[in-house]
């Protein structure tokens, strides 16, 4: 991984995604071990700095920075000297002049952690890991999942896919609000430098007013699609970014795009289904579908740590073992 920062997919590039599965894959490891610490970022310290609601990042972050040795503190926005005015810049450099290595940033706002990027360039300190901006990018939940879909990969077939490129050759419908999903736009990214067939699946109201340069299909019709993929993505319909009304009804929109119990029947032996959370069971997801063996969500969130890990590592990294 080249640069001091972690904005989007695009500052990886290919061979950047697999640095990122190869060492996470060490760090997997290091999360089976009685004590599941090494030292590799003793002495840094990793600031969260969220300012919108978050529960499996926010935790994932802090339990990876934390499995690294480094030092974490944890800022809120709700809580913080902005609700007296202060600024985000201001905000920020006194953060950063505490002697932080590391902002991990989440903002409503797309271009807030480029912006923060910019402002800890120019007083050349810490790097930043965008933790997700507005609808814009959340690349680490996007290289989780080409990391899980890889593993799942092997597990089913036997053998370790090919890299880079491991993804070529499945097919993978992204199913749900494409419109308002950051998560979408760094998994289309993703998924396709590394090979993947890409369907969006949604109605018209919830895929964005262009796909322009997008690499994938877009279909309305996610029945016909189902038997044909290897990996069923799902996500929930955000409301909190809707200003609008977009659809008639959530019952309308379960009977149309849900995965129901009578859909998942459609999907073939080695399909696998997954979600970045939270997930709302009866509205994208069947309660039965999500807990069933096609699910992989919880191992989407077990494998984020690790992912998580490898990230700070390769952006903090000073040479400490990792397998110490």
């Amino acid at each position: 991984m080249s640069g001091r920062h972690l904005l989007g997919i695009t500052d990886l590039g290919v061979d950047g995604i697999d640095e990122v599965m190869r060492l996470a894959d060490t760090f997997v490891e290091v999360g089976r071990r009685p004590i599941p610490r090494v030292p590799a970022l003793r002495g840094k310290t990793v600031v969260s700095t969220f300012f919108e609601d978050s529960t499996r990042t926010r935790l994932s972050f802090e339990a990876a920075a934390k499995r690294l040795s480094a030092d974490v503190m944890t800022f809120t926005g709700s809580s913080s000297s902005l609700n007296k005015g202060e600024s985000l810049r201001d905000t920020v450099l006194t953060i950063a002049a505490m002697g932080a290595d590391a902002f991990v940033v989440r903002h409503g706002c797309a271009g807030v952690p480029a912006q923060v990027a910019g402002w800890l360039d120019q007083a050349g300190g810490a790097s930043v890991l965008n933790a997700g901006d507005g609808a814009h990018e959340h690349p680490t939940q996007a290289l989780l999942d080409c990391f899980t879909i890889s593993r799942e990969r092997e597990a089913r077939f036997g053998a370790r896919p090919a890299r880079p490129g491991v993804l070529r050759g499945l097919r993978v419908a992204i199913v749900g609000d494409i419109r308002h999903s950051r998560v979408a736009r760094s998994n289309v990214l993703a998924f396709s430098a590394l090979g993947a067939e890409i369907s969006l699946v949604a109605p018209a109201t919830l895929l964005p007013p262009s796909l322009a340069g997008w690499p994938v299909e877009v279909s309305h019709d996610i029945d016909a699609l189902l038997p044909k993929c290897d990996v069923v993505y799902l996500l929930r319909l955000q409301n909190e970014r809707m200003t609008e009304q977009f659809l008639p009804t959530l019952r309308e929109y379960t009977a149309t795009y849900g995965l129901t119990a009578e859909r998942a029947r459609l999907l073939g032996p080695s399909t696998i289904v997954m979600h970045p959370g939270p997930i709302r069971r009866g509205i994208e997801i069947a309660a039965e579908v999500a807990d069933s063996p096609v699910s992989v969500i919880t191992t989407q969130v077990a494998n984020g740590v690790a992912v998580r890990m490898a990230v700070l590592y390769l952006l903090l990294g000073s040479g400490a073992p990792i397998g110490a």
